[in-house]
């Protein structure tokens, strides 16, 4: 892709589960902010406060994943000694600002994490119950047409922008 590449929409995507396709997943799933933690620093030689993100350590992070309804997938993450290991698979349409011309690229982003919360929904007739879990992450994977743009795993220390290791030089120390 280059720089005349425009991504459009999000046409399609599936959500997986150690490789098996889910059903009943609602329409749309937000995914988690990155909040650096921060300590605030104050002293001789600064002209008040300011706040130092620490390297690659962020704030709690969660996504809940929406169902339509109750269905067997949803209780496959109900249990809280489970890991929950999902892939979200998209295609994004894109356009061509030079020539016009539409055409898609492929976006992956894996998560892995604990049960944090599980909501069954309410039972109304005719309607949907509004079931979800939602997940305290460890891990998060994005990735744009097969290129890894950002990657955190919380538990092995790895935090990586652009392919860029922003924890190396801190490995070297510990």
């Amino acid at each position: 892709m280059g720089r005349y590449i425009l991504p459009t929409v999000t046409n399609t995507y599936n959500v997986y589960d150690k490789g098996n396709k889910l059903i009943g997943l609602s329409d749309e799933i937000t995914l988690p902010d990155f909040s650096a933690v921060t300590e605030e620093m104050s002293g001789s030689g600064l002209l008040g406060k300011i706040q130092e993100a620490v390297m690659g350590h962020f704030d709690s992070q969660e996504m809940e994943i929406p169902f339509l309804n109750l269905d067997n997938d949803i209780f496959s993450f109900a249990d809280p000694l489970e890991v929950i290991d999902l892939n979200m698979r998209a295609s994004q349409q894109t356009l061509n600002k030079e020539k016009g011309t539409a055409g898609y690229r492929g976006i992956r982003i894996a998560v892995r994490g604990k049960l944090k919360s599980f909501k069954p929904g309410v039972l109304k007739q005719g309607g949907k119950m509004g079931s979800s879990i939602t997940m305290e992450l460890h891990y998060i994977l994005i990735q744009i047409d097969g290129e890894t743009k950002l990657e955190l795993d919380k538990l092995n220390a790895v935090y990586r922008v652009n392919g860029k290791d922003i924890m190396e030089e801190m490995k070297k120390y510990c």
